[in-house]
């Protein structure tokens, strides 16, 4: 989703300051898009790391599969608490128009 020519205002909280609103364009000439079905996370005390991928393993009997790794996103923690509020917001927005997602964890696990 493109958020280009859309002040802070309208793409969220992420580019306002505390004292006053300040506009933010979305430079999106070297933007890659990967598609990735596979995501793993890992962290220090200093960053976070996402991991993506595509699993190709197309057959459910397999006794081991290869994650092919496209992607590695590095970040500090207070971003990644950022966008985990981001994700958990647009999630509850897509599963209140589009149905509850189960993704096979008993319920007192999510």
């Amino acid at each position: 989703m493109s958020t280009r020519g859309r002040d802070a205002s309208e793409a969220g909280s992420e580019g306002v300051t505390q004292n006053a609103q300040m506009k933010v364009r979305w430079d999106d000439t070297n933007m890659k898009s990967t598609y990735a079905n596979v995501c793993n996370v890992a962290g220090t005390r200093e960053e976070i790391v996402l991991l993506f991928g595509m699993n190709q393993a197309w057959h459910a009997g397999q006794k081991e599969v290869t994650v092919q790794l496209a992607d590695r996103i590095v970040m500090s923690p207070f971003v990644a608490k950022r966008l985990a509020l981001m994700l958990g917001n647009i999630l509850k927005d897509y599963e209140a128009k589009y149905g509850k997602l189960d993704i096979g964890l008993p319920t007192d696990v999510q």
